[in-house]
């Protein structure tokens, strides 16, 4: 069953703007959902408006087959929400900026005594629990932000950027978290961190200027760029000139002198040896925004 319905979507922020959103449409059932595209492609714009802090232009958000308009403070509460920006109180402690956030939520004392504390081993800070939110790095910042989202064990989790700042391990530990979560939760994640969600995505989708361009399991997207890309060796000082034919390249690692290079093109490039390469969600990426950054 879907669990959240998004229909023709449609955000203008002005009447003569182009739009943010344009006419998206998805349906999203349990599982995780990565939304992947350059900045100003639409994403947090399309979390706001599922999260009720935006109201579309055009279309309809649907939860359960209600409009989340007419459901009000009911849809509120089994909503989740992690924002990019980092909005923190911050004098409080990280305990008693989540005890204020528990109560907004509607957790008894009790309820809120028992999730806190588990959600501070589960986001690695549960010895910090009485740090100023202002002594914290970002990376803690975005932890805390985190375990915020989590404390009324939401049915559907919306997390912007979860991972900015975090250290390898610390991405790791939360991407296994939201993966063990996912099969009672409709959770999506906006990203420029690809590997958050290449493993653990259900199906991703890639917006470019409020619109998808591609979408569909990791395999499936893969699977459909894959004729275009490719895999040759060179010769360290002939790296240049294969970067000056096809600058849309990327490394993919070295080995006896040689450098292998993971080249864009939808003919077969004209070097020595090309052979088709495993393509990835970061490969599927490099050939929908080639001259784009993240």
């Amino acid at each position: 069953m879907d669990e959240l319905t998004v229909k023709n979507i449609t955000k203008k922020y002005s009447k003569n703007a182009a739009p943010a959103l344009k006419n998206f449409d998805y349906a999203f059932s349990n599982g995780v959902y990565g939304l992947l595209g350059p900045n100003g492609a639409g994403k947090s714009t399309l979390m706001n408006i599922i999260v009720g802090n935006l109201a579309a232009s055009e279309g309809e958000v649907f939860y359960r087959g209600a409009d989340i308009r007419t459901l009000g403070e009911a849809y509120r509460s089994i909503l989740g929400y992690m924002p990019q920006q980092q909005q923190l109180y911050e004098g409080f402690t990280i305990k008693r900026f989540l005890y204020y956030f528990a109560a907004l939520k509607g957790l008894s004392k009790k309820e809120a005594n028992e999730r806190i504390a588990e959600l501070l081993h589960v986001v690695g800070l549960y010895e910090f629990a009485d740090r100023h939110l202002k002594t914290l790095s970002g990376g803690m910042k975005q932890r805390v932000l985190l375990a915020q989202a989590l404390l009324n064990d939401p049915e559907v989790l919306i997390l912007d950027e979860p991972t900015a700042g975090l250290d390898p391990r610390e991405r790791m530990n939360i991407r296994n978290y939201i993966y063990s979560i996912a099969e009672k939760k409709t959770i999506l994640i906006a990203t420029h961190v690809i590997s958050d969600v290449e493993q653990i995505a259900k199906e991703v989708i890639f917006l470019r200027s409020g619109e998808i361009v591609l979408s569909g399991t990791p395999e499936q997207v893969a699977q459909e760029i894959g004729p275009f890309i490719w895999e040759v060796d060179v010769l360290k000082e002939d790296y240049r000139r294969v970067n000056e034919m096809y600058p849309s390249n990327r490394v993919a690692g070295e080995r006896d002198g040689l450098v292998s290079v993971k080249v864009i093109s939808e003919k077969r490039p004209e070097l020595p040896e090309v052979r088709s390469a495993a393509v990835g969600l970061e490969d599927v990426y490099m050939y929908l925004y080639p001259n784009e950054r993240r």
